[in-house]
Order: structure tokens, then sequence, then C-alpha cells
């Protein structure tokens, strides 16, 4: 990695809840050593969240961005992800993510579909959540973002039941998602069992992946920092 940036003055301050090295838990990453960090603040309230003590806009620690950076240079693993809480309801999360790429990171965002993924860095890798209907949030989504999102990007949803499968199909074909970006299909744990999804994918050869959050396989599923 290069030489950690000086502190100035002007430079953006962030809330962070934590930061982590851990194996990637989800998306087309799943399985690699990561550091994450985690913003606060998040104004959706999806029904299956299982990050609400990250949506308090106060939560964690105010720090620079030089200061994340010195963290990260700790772990020493290539691949960062910054996630939330939604990161993007931070205006320091866009300078975070170049100075993430300046040192030479590949960098993940984990984003709701509710906010404007136009302006981040081209060379995030963006993997943007499309809420279904179950997780009571729907409402808020950005659909202009399918037309800003680049093609190296991935899209998940994550389904409580049924009738989101039958959503995420819809929204599927409607949009032309599995031709424009690899999607994942995730179900909520507890709630719809993992093998119900697989046994719907494979009848109708669903043109998408099925994701388990493999973090919580690994370790308690309520421990934080992991």
């Amino acid at each position: 990695m290069g030489p950690m940036p000086q502190q100035d003055s002007a430079e953006p301050r962030l809330q962070v809840v934590e930061i982590f090295a851990s194996i990637q838990g989800e998306s087309s990453f799943a399985g690699l050593p990561c550091s994450f960090v985690r913003l606060a603040g998040c104004d959706l309230r999806c029904r299956w969240c299982d990050t609400a003590w990250a949506w308090s806009p106060s939560a964690g620690r105010s720090m620079g961005i030089p200061q994340v950076l010195e963290e990260l240079s700790v772990a020493g693993l290539p691949l960062v992800e910054l996630t939330g809480g939604e990161p993007l309801q931070q205006q320091g999360a866009l300078p975070l993510l170049e100075a993430m790429l300046d040192q030479g990171y590949r960098v993940l965002l984990e984003t709701s579909g509710a906010n404007d993924v136009g302006p981040v860095p081209a060379g995030v890798h963006i993997i943007l959540d499309l809420k279904a209907p179950g997780s009571g949030q729907v409402h808020r989504m950005h659909w202009d973002n399918l037309a800003a999102l680049p093609a190296s990007a991935e899209i998940k949803i994550v389904l409580a039941d049924r009738a989101d499968y039958d959503w995420a199909l819809a929204i599927m074909e409607r949009h032309q998602l599995p031709e424009r970006w690899p999607v994942l299909l995730s179900p909520i744990s507890p709630g719809l069992p993992a093998q119900d999804l697989a046994a719907w994918m494979v009848a109708d050869r669903t043109a998408a992946r099925l994701q388990l959050q493999l973090h919580k396989h690994i370790w308690p599923p309520e421990l934080r920092g992991v």
C-alpha cells in the first residue's frame, strides 16, 4: 500500500461503528479475507436487519480518513469493504472510497438501492441491495440507480418468503437484471429456509446465485466484528 496521507483540517470526518478484519461472508467475493469499515447511520428500517445497532448516525466514533486508512493498514488485507448502516448517507463516504482506491485496495461498497450510486468513484465494486416487499422498504428504492450502475457491479436481493421471490423474478425480467449484472438471492435466516429457495431456483432455472451469509455459519449469528 502507498504512504499514509497526512491529516488535513479540511479532511471530512466519518462516524465509524467498527473496523475489523474477517472473511467476506456475502457477494461474489464470499470466502476471501477482507477488512470492513462499518459506518453509522441508516434511515431505512428493514424488518430483517441484522445491524440495527448501527442505525443511529451518532453510533461509534468520529474518525478522519487518515485514521481509517491507518487501521486498515494494520490488517494488511488487499480487499476492503465499506458498509453500514448505509454508508452513502455520510458525506465522507465518497472521499474515503477514493482514498482506499488511492492506497491500492480492491474496494467493495455494500449499499442499499435507496441512495444515488452515480457519484461513487469508478473502480469501486458496488454491491447494490434491492429491497423486496418483505423488507417493508421497497418504496424507498431509487430505481434510477439501475441506469447509473456500472457493469462491474452486482445486485443482491434479500428474500423473506415466496412472495418476495416472485417479486424478484418479475423485477429481474422487467429490468433484464441477469443480462446486466450478477444477481444474488439471499434468504433471511431464520425465516426462509435455504432449501426452499434452492428448490424454487432449480425448478425455475433462475438466472441468479443463491447466497448464504457465510460468516453466520462460521461464527454465532449475533457476534459483532466478524
